[in-house]
């Protein structure tokens, strides 16, 4: 299980964003509502944060997280992934929003593609703690930033990466241990294909 190296998301760098920036499906369709309507970046942030669309207790937390999940959209650089995410079924939804948040953070696209899309590609649907301990022990082998986090860090991380599989039923619960099988929407495999991403199909069960 390599670490892939190559600049897929949004920064090329691990960092530890994860602890805050959860799978957010709520808050992604929400604003992909927003900016499916035709409203602009700013004026979807603003409108987020005067109605307090995502119920957060701050102004300050409200504008980050609809920043986060812009940018989110944004990475996927294809409008009508942002309109189905606004508008298809919750299923097809958070399997794009997943793709989003590959795309955003390289720390997921590694873990989706390097440890459950190997899994699936090897017809191995066991699945364990000891899977996302492993990639990160060789995550910290290979990088500097990473070695550098806080054990505190690095577990609720490894939560963060658990509970992103239960809420795309990988996993039934987050003690489950094994992976159910996932098939993609017709819709997101044509567009990772045109975004020449075909890597990540192998974390949607996807091979061609």
């Amino acid at each position: 299980m390599a670490i892939n190296k190559a600049a897929v998301s949004v920064t090329s760098k691990y960092n530890g964003g994860l602890t805050r920036e959860q799978f957010l499906f709520h808050e992604m369709r929400t604003t992909a509502k927003l900016l499916s309507e035709g409203i602009s970046e700013e004026d979807a942030v603003e409108k987020i944060v005067s109605e307090n669309l995502f119920q957060y207790p701050t102004e300050r937390e409200i504008k980050k997280m609809a920043q986060v999940c812009i940018t989110r959209l944004k990475a996927m650089n294809d409008d009508t992934l942002i309109s189905a995410v606004a508008n298809e079924s919750a299923g097809v939804a958070k399997q794009i929003c997943l793709y989003a948040m590959m795309k955003y953070n390289r720390l997921v696209w590694d873990f989706m593609i390097t440890v459950v899309g190997d899994k699936y590609s090897q017809k191995n649907l066991s699945f364990s703690k000891f899977d996302v301990n492993v990639f990160f022990t060789r995550l910290q082998e290979q990088d500097d930033n990473v070695a550098s986090w806080k054990e505190s860090t690095i577990n609720k991380i490894k939560q963060v990466l658990v509970k992103v599989l239960v809420e795309n039923d990988y996993l039934d619960n987050n003690r489950s241990d094994h992976l159910n099988p996932v098939l993609i929407s017709t819709l997101l495999e044509n567009s990772i294909k045109s975004n020449n991403d075909d890597k990540a199909l192998a974390a949607f069960n996807c091979f061609m």
